[in-house]
C-alpha cells in the first residue's frame, strides 16, 4: 500500500469538498475553489471530514495514481484554506521589476524589458528596498500553477555561476566558479 496515498487528507474548518459523479473533486475555501478530475479507476470519498483515497489493485499504473492523486489534493487543500507563496530575487546591476495589472515588466539586462503576462489566478507584487535585491512576491491557491509561472520567470534569466548574476528564487544557493586565472 502506498505509504502517501493511504494517508487521509483532513477537511479543513472553512473548506467544503464534494465529489462528483463524474469524478472529479471540488475544493471550496476562504481563498477560493480548485477542481481536480481523478482517473475513473481511483475512489475518493469524503469520511468523518476526511478524505479518503483508494485503488482497486496493486498494479503498478494503480499504486502511481494512488500516491500522486493524494498529493494532489492535500495541495489543493492546503491552497484553499491558507494559499502558497514563492519569492524571486532579482541578483544585478540594473535588474527591476514592476507590475501594471497582470504584467510584470522586468528590465534583466537585455536591450528591451521582459514583459511577462501572470495568469489571473496568481497575485503578484514587487518589493525594492534600498541596499537589497529587488524581489517578486507571487501568490496563488493553485501550487502546480505557481511552481510552473516561478520556474518561467526563472528561466528569462537563469543564475550564471561566475558573478551569481539573474532571477533566482529566495534562499536558493547559486554554486559559484572561480573563472579565469590571473596572469602568471
Amino acid at each position: 500500500m502506498s505509504r502517501i496515498g493511504k494517508k487521509p487528507i483532513t477537511v479543513v474548518k472553512g473548506v467544503t469538498v464534494t465529489v462528483t459523479p463524474a469524478n472529479e473533486v471540488v475544493f471550496k475555501g476562504p481563498k477560493g475553489e480548485l477542481k481536480q478530475t481523478i482517473d475513473r479507476d481511483i475512489k475518493v470519498e469524503v469520511v468523518n471530514d476526511e478524505v479518503v483515497i483508494t485503488r482497486p489493485t496493486d498494479q503498478i499504473r494503480h499504486r502511481a495514481l494512488h500516491g500522486l492523486y493524494r498529493a494532489l489534493l492535500a495541495n489543493m487543500m492546503t491552497g484553499v484554506s491558507e494559499g502558497f507563496k514563492k519569492e524571486l530575487e532579482l541578483v544585478g546591476v540594473g535588474y527591476r521589476a514592476a507590475i501594471a495589472g497582470q504584467q510584470l515588466d522586468m528590465a534583466l539586462g537585455f536591450s528591451h524589458n521582459i514583459i511577462f503576462d501572470l495568469p489571473t489566478e496568481i497575485k503578484a507584487t514587487t518589493v525594492a528596498e534600498k541596499g537589497q535585491n529587488p524581489r517578486i512576491i507571487l501568490e496563488s491557491t493553485d501550487k502546480q500553477l505557481l511552481g510552473a509561472v516561478a520556474a518561467k520567470i526563472r528561466s528569462l534569466r537563469k543564475p550564471e555561476p561566475y558573478k551569481g548574476k539573474g532571477v533566482r528564487f529566495a534562499g536558493e544557493i547559486v554554486r559559484r566558479k572561480a573563472g579565469k586565472a590571473a596572469g602568471k
